[in-house]
């Protein structure tokens, strides 16, 4: 099977089969597997681009899912995606390239400003983007027609459907060319039209080919004369009869002969009895009915030969020269696919400024410095999706002296979503798209992590917690000084101790060994005492407006930090019974009364006697909702008389 298919690939990939020494092997496997597997010829294949991780920045599928690039969480498609927000796109091709794009960001600084300098020229040119639009829209799906080219399937209709594609792209190249853009100018020059091809394909096919083809004519009159005047006797026959009928009227004098036609007999003279008797001597007797007999005659014989085999060989004619046709649209080949994916580019290109113009995007800075800056950074799925709501931005500023923002602050209040949007920004100025915010300044990131949510593979094994264990370690391992973290909640699958302190030590490693770029969004409180040890952790929090029993989100992420996580003002937004919430807030009371007296007698109980300790320890261990009104005075006694004891001594 190996050898069959090799021996079907084009001479341009067995050419560069030969070329890749060190890969041929797994070219080989992998090009064999496809023929096996897909049960068609592979001779479409015209090239073979080797695919280097390292020309891109890394994405895994968990931070594909997390940050919705090219599928929403809760929709599992499009919609609700970055994919969504970005797609502009006129053709099946450029969508498919853009996501692409989205999938694979660049993460060479030159490659990116020149996408970049593209989309610029073409964002500051609003009549251009107009123009081209209007011919990508009359554009086909060349690269699906490449298959059925290589495979000989292509239909005259799709044919023509190329040809005219092929004048729309010829179209754009002129608008562009026409243009004052300089870096479109230079992109367009190198797109082939196939001029002499398509004109030929439009002086061979009929304006609007059939979609069935079997029985009828789609090469175009004059086209070939041979051709002509098979077509012409087929489609002339029914005349011919007709003619051939009057004549044999006015020779026999039979007022009501026929020629008919059926299946099995063919052509026939059909006279009914009463004028059997002026019947010709030429005439054949072929069936007798009834009440008709039923002839033919030589001449009616070759006149129906002409017909039946002209329309027989106009089709076998026909077909010959659609085969000529698909040959030489399968020799361009390699020319089609090129061009059908530099116009899928250019369908890019146009989306992304078609859509930095309606959202007000602006053009990133790039920079090789490992900082990250925004200004008034927005999240574009969030605002896209909520046009009625005033998305509130945020300024970032991750540097080489700050570079692990620790993030505390209520449930809901932003923080996922602030997190989210900075990895997104990078995300897109790393793809040569426009950005939503007033200034970026973008470091060249080689990878972007992000361990958010929760989530089970009970089916593997793994609890909430071991699948947040186990991202946590692969971004550990792989994450390196040029890359972006986003953290969300690290820790929380387990008791507050074991979380905190996992949190805090992987906090710890990051700061002193990986030095990663770091978001870390946490609502254990005490990790914002990290910043007292190390310098390059900035405390930032959201703003709260707290007006009485309720909170107001403000959005706003500030330096600083929150002891607070409003947990129960957020299960009261939420829908949660009134009681519950009231229930809720007296335990909440209880339990930090109880950890402040605590605290407090603990740090007393260091400078008094130890013959008192025992009795400040049972006191701290009282609960006073629970004692009588006498109880509670006779307690305050007891109290009052120790504490005069202490004085005296």
């Amino acid at each position: 099977m190996e050898n069959t298919v090799l021996e079907e690939l084009s001479d341009d990939i067995k050419l560069q089969l030969k070329q890749y020494k060190n890969e041929y092997e797994s070219l080989v496997v992998l090009i064999n597997y496809l023929g096996i597997t897909q049960k068609s010829s592979l001779v479409h294949l015209k090239d073979i681009i080797v695919y280097r991780v390292e020309e891109y920045m890394g994405l895994d599928e968990q931070t594909k899912h997390n940050l919705e690039l090219v599928k929403g969480i809760t929709t599992g498609t499009k919609k609700g995606s970055l994919f969504q927000v970005l797609d502009d796109t006129k053709t099946s091709m450029g969508s498919r390239e853009l996501k692409k794009w989205i999938e694979k960001p660049l993460v060479d600084k030159d490659r990116i400003e020149y996408r970049l300098n593209l989309v610029e020229e073409l964002k500051n040119n609003l009549i251009l983007i107009d123009r081209i639009n209007l011919q990508l829209n009359q554009i086909n799906d060349i690269e699906r027609l490449s298959f059925k080219i290589s495979n000989s399937q292509i239909s005259p209709k799709e044919i023509k459907s190329l040809a005219n594609s092929f004048m729309k792209i010829k179209k754009i190249k002129e608008e562009v060319q026409s243009s004052e853009s300089v870096f479109l100018k230079n992109y367009v020059k190198h797109i082939s039209t196939l001029d002499q091809l398509m004109s030929e394909i439009n002086n061979t096919l009929v304006e609007d080919p059939p979609h069935i083809i079997e029985e009828k004519r789609f090469i175009r009159e004059g086209f070939d004369s041979e051709l002509d005047e098979l077509f012409d006797a087929s489609e002339n026959g029914q005349r011919l009869i007709l003619e051939l009928e009057q004549r044999e009227r006015e020779k026999t004098s039979i007022k009501n002969l026929k020629i008919k036609y059926n299946k099995i007999l063919g052509y026939f003279i059909d006279v009914t009895k009463s004028f059997v008797d002026k019947v010709p001597e030429d005439y054949i007797r072929k069936q007798t009915l009834v009440g008709s007999e039923r002839y033919y005659t030589v001449e009616l014989k070759e006149l129906e030969s002409k017909i039946s085999g002209s329309k027989e060989l106009a089709l076998q004619k026909q077909q010959e020269i659609l085969k000529d046709l698909r040959d030489k649209i399968y020799n361009n080949l390699k020319i089609i696919q090129c061009t059908a994916q530099q116009i899928s580019r250019v369908d890019v290109l146009t989306s992304l400024a078609n859509v930095a113009n309606e959202n007000n995007y602006i053009r990133p800075n790039l920079f090789e410095n490992n900082n990250i800056e925004i200004i008034s950074g927005r999240h574009p799925i969030v605002e896209a999706l909520n046009k009625d709501i005033m998305f509130v931005p945020n300024d970032t500023n991750l540097s080489k002296d700050k570079f692990f923002n620790l993030i505390t602050g209520p449930n809901m209040a932003g923080k996922s979503t602030y997190m989210r949007q900075v990895a997104i920004i990078t995300i897109m100025a790393h793809i040569g798209s426009f950005v939503p915010a007033d200034k970026a300044n973008i470091s060249i990131t080689d990878r972007v992590f992000t361990r958010i949510g929760a989530s089970d593979n009970l089916a593997g094994g793994d609890s909430t917690f071991m699948v947040e264990m186990k991202e946590v370690s692969n971004i550990l391992k792989h994450a390196k000084l040029n890359s972006l973290i986003i953290l969300d909640e690290v820790g929380r699958g387990t008791s507050t101790f074991d979380g905190l302190s996992i949190a805090w030590a992987i906090s710890e490693y990051i700061i002193k060994k990986i030095k990663s770029k770091t978001l870390f969004a946490t609502h254990y409180h005490e990790l914002v005492d990290l910043s007292n040890i190390y310098q390059e952790i900035e405390n930032l929090t959201i703003a709260v407006d707290k007006q009485g029993e309720d909170i107001v989100f403000l959005r706003k992420i500030i330096k600083g930090f929150s002891s607070k996580s409003y947990g129960i003002e957020v299960a009261k937004l939420a829908g949660i019974n009134d009681s519950i919430v009231k229930r809720a807030k007296d335990i909440l009371d209880m339990h930090e009364s109880k950890e402040n007296v605590q605290i407090e007698m603990e740090s007393f109980t260091s400078v008094v006697e130890p013959e008192y300790a025992d009795f400040i320890n049972e006191v701290s261990k009282i609960d006073i909702n629970t004692l009588s009104p006498l109880e509670a005075i006779n307690l305050l006694g007891e109290i009052v008389a120790k504490a005069s004891d202490i004085n005296d001594n």
